[in-house]
């Protein structure tokens, strides 16, 4: 399996445009966080985790040019707001495009792009198959992919995993049921957003102690705010079975 971080960063915190701080002036391209976003390659497909407003830019920055299934984590904009620009996958594949989520993110989808489901006869539109997930596993082609379902304060957010792969982001709080879905793991990327605590987010302390937990043989640490600092200082911290994601990354696993 090949994985690939499209994005590692997030809107929370002072907007990047007026933010004088260290870390959004700084010229290492680790510290350039685009909305937190994964792809990976597996049997075959290609599979993406959440659209956010700069999918179209991380599409073109990682050379991806044929894109099977988007699965979507939650509703909120940060994750949803890219996918208008399926239309280029849709050209090109000449097919629809194939969209998980639950119930509320689908609701959110058809909201913000009504558009695409009024029945409109355009062929400027998007072409989209949104399919109803929820807690089960499914099956994509021959692919098995189960939903983990976290909490983001109060909303229901799904993580998921593929094979001996999972990605959790925008969680701050895991049930026990949902942790034993998450054992024996080669890759584990959870959201870590800064060191403060957050009501809505995993802290760094909160993420490695659900590191610490589920032990996987390698971690990594996205949708990363600003505030927790510049990538080489907080990377020197951290243990060797623990990295900072960044933007671009490329991983392979077994």
């Amino acid at each position: 399996m090949k994985v690939i971080i499209l994005g590692s960063g997030t809107s929370q915190g002072v907007p990047v445009i007026t933010c004088e701080c260290k870390v959004c002036l700084s010229q290492n391209s680790k510290d350039k966080r685009l909305r937190t976003s994964a792809y990976f390659e597996y049997k075959g497909k290609s599979i993406c985790i959440d659209a956010g407003p700069d999918f179209r830019q991380q599409m073109l920055a990682n050379q991806i040019k044929k894109l099977d299934v988007i699965l979507l984590t939650h509703l909120h904009k940060d994750h949803i707001a890219g996918l208008d620009d399926v239309r280029a996958f849709n050209f090109k594949q000449k097919k629809p495009m194939e969209i998980f989520a639950d119930a509320l993110t689908c609701q959110q989808v058809k909201n913000e792009f009504p558009y695409v489901f009024d029945g409109t006869d355009y062929p400027g539109i998007p072409q989209i198959n949104l399919h109803l997930i929820n807690e089960q596993p499914f099956i994509f082609d021959d692919i098995e992919i189960i939903p983990i379902p976290v909490l983001h304060y109060k909303l229901p957010v799904y993580g998921f995993r593929i094979a001996n792969f999972a990605y959790i982001t925008d969680a701050s709080y895991i049930p026990d049921s949902s942790l034993n879905l998450l054992k024996n793991l080669d890759l584990l990327i959870i959201n870590a957003l800064r060191y403060e605590k957050h009501y809505s987010h995993f802290n760094v302390e909160e993420a490695m102690q659900i590191v610490e937990h589920l032990k996987p043989k390698k971690t990594y640490f996205t949708h990363i705010s600003h505030n927790l600092g510049l990538h080489d200082e907080v990377e020197a911290t951290l243990p060797p079975h623990i990295s900072l994601a960044y933007d671009g990354l490329v991983i392979e696993i077994d």
